[in-house]
């Protein structure tokens, strides 16, 4: 086996980073990093934002700012038809907005969709952190894996992770970070890989997820304002375009990572996020010690007997004599999707209790409620921001303005006339944009598809399948530099353990790269993919009519 330690990939990175050329290549990045960490605390940043709502919120409704939009609604007959609806400012400063404001601040935060999924996630990832289980497992990985292959692998891990829906936000960010520490290179690149898997690569997958049916039903309720009897846009629509995508961005994002992001913090101090030199103590804790060698052992007879457990409980071929739990579907999503936060923190916890017990790391229970607790500890800056990241989310969406603006560009481009690859770049642009100010990817497309898929299909003959495709693409690629991404407060904590002076400047400095070669190459495929007459995925035209 190549050592990792003397591997190309891993000598290379000092050299490669000592050229003038690297040093004028990352020089921009290097500005947006120093101006972006002039930005006041993320904190002042949200509370900034939400007083600007609620002023404009205000000037909004004085000034009778209003949209339009076209929606299918049930007459008293019981049938669709097409309904005109004003949407209008709601002020936040006076009267029953104000009332709203006050009454729902502590809702606002507690329905925080994040805010659960990050805590509850994180008790089980801390007691499999804190027990040895993680630090062992990364030993083995790093052992098997071959320095060059680290980092698609990443990305790819990344990718996939959206089947578990924003659960890789989580799990996945710090793991990487200390894989990465622990063969002598940048945590941050290591964070970074897994980073624009998870967010940038989210649409795409090898597999169909819990996305595919949401995006799909609010295709359909688009396509029939124009046809109120047409077949309902299939969850595979865009099927094999994810598939080619999985593989092209994992390929990008390597590139990427190689030529860009790595040299720029090869160069750099340990607390400046650069790597840590290896040690003779280094090399020795990457031996399987025979603690670690047992505790992995029942780890994983432990993971197995829950994965055999959850099995049962799916019921997959739908064979079993008895009603499994999480058998059958929840709205649009299987149960087990539905469930898969606690499903993840049973899966960490349960391997590092076992992991703790046969290594001697846990003797009792207080041992796991202090892991617990110190795990919790650390999530504190995260709990703060996500406060007021609640408030800001919560006033932006009840004021009506995101929707208003949504609704205006989509008038705007609407306006224009285009040939139909200009339209899905503009569209794709667009819905870039959007994402700085709507965060969620299913209420921004609740508000694009009754505009732009109607307009596609009269003024183009674009199919609702392929003005999926390309929202998928632009919301994807984007929610690694914006704002309103829910995670990316917890990103940045993790990015902080190795960089404590780093801030949301360096967050965006290090993923801009990606997010804009992301939007290049993607938007190129999906052109290119127009050309070709190919089906986006089973049941998934790329125009209007078309078998």
């Amino acid at each position: 086996m190549t050592s990792l330690r003397n591997s190309p990939s891993i000598r290379g990175m000092s050299i490669d980073s000592a050229g003038p050329e690297k040093e004028k290549r990352s020089g921009w990045l290097d500005w947006i990093e120093r101006v972006g960490n002039r930005l006041p605390h993320p904190m002042t940043l949200f509370i900034t934002g939400t007083v600007l709502i609620l002023v404009l919120s205000q000037v909004a409704d004085v000034g009778n700012w209003s949209a339009e939009k076209t929606v299918m609604k049930l007459n008293a007959e019981g049938v669709k038809v097409r309904t005109v609806e004003t949407v209008t400012a709601t002020g936040l400063l006076a009267g029953d907005g104000a009332f709203w404001a006050i009454k729902n601040m502590v809702k606002n935060f507690t329905e925080f969709a994040p805010l659960g999924v990050v805590l509850v996630g994180m008790l089980g990832i801390g007691v499999a952190e804190r027990s040895g289980a993680i630090g062992a497992l990364l030993k083995v990985c790093m052992l098997i894996t071959p320095a060059r292959l680290l980092t698609p692998s990443m990305i790819v891990i990344g990718i996939m992770s959206s089947m578990a829906l924003d659960a890789g936000y989580v799990v996945l960010p710090p793991i990487a970070a200390a894989l990465y520490k622990s063969v002598g290179r940048s945590p941050l690149v290591g964070l970074a890989a897994v980073f624009v898997g998870v967010s940038a690569g989210f649409s795409a997958n090898l597999f169909i997820t819990g996305l595919d049916p949401l995006l799909a039903g609010l295709s359909t309720e688009g396509a029939q304002i124009l046809e109120a009897d047409r077949d309902p846009v299939a969850p595979t629509a865009n099927w094999w375009f994810m598939i080619v995508s999985t593989f092209l961005l994992t390929l990008v994002g390597w590139g990427v990572t190689a030529w860009f992001v790595e040299p720029r913090y090869a160069r750099n101090s340990p607390d400046q996020g650069g790597p840590t030199p290896l040690t003779e103590e280094d090399l020795l804790a990457r031996k399987i010690t025979p603690g670690e060698r047992r505790g992995l052992k029942a780890a994983g007879a432990v993971f197995t007997v829950f994965f055999v457990l959850l099995l049962l409980m799916i019921n997959p071929g739908g064979h079993l004599p008895y009603d499994p739990p999480l058998a059958g579907n929840d709205g649009p999503f299987p149960r087990w999707v539905a469930a898969i936060v606690p499903l993840l923190f049973f899966c960490f916890l349960l391997p590092g209790l076992a992991y703790g017990i046969a290594a001697g790391e846990i003797k009792r229970d207080h041992d796991v409620a202090h892991m617990m607790g110190k795990t919790m500890a650390d999530m504190g800056p995260y709990i703060v921001l996500a406060f007021f990241a609640a408030q800001f989310v919560a006033y932006f969406k009840h004021s009506n303005l995101g929707e208003m603006m949504a609704l205006a560009g989509g008038q705007a481009l609407a306006s224009a006339s285009f040939p139909p690859w200009a339209l899905i770049a503009a569209f794709i642009l667009l819905v870039m944009v959007a994402n700085m100010f709507i965060g969620s990817a299913s209420a921004k497309y609740s508000f694009f598809a009754p505009v732009f898929i109607p307009m596609f299909i009269t003024g183009a003959s674009i199919s609702p399948e392929l003005t999926q495709a390309a929202y998928r693409v632009g919301d994807s690629c984007s929610n690694i530099i914006t704002p309103l991404n829910p995670y990316m407060v917890i990103i940045l904590v993790f990015m902080q353990k190795y960089m404590p002076k780093g801030g949301i400047g360096t967050l965006i400095a290090l993923m801009l790269p990606y997010a804009l070669v992301f939007a290049v190459v993607w938007t190129g495929l999906l052109i290119f993919w127009m050309s070709t007459g190919f089906e986006l995925g089973p049941e998934g035209p790329l125009w209007h009519g078309q078998p």
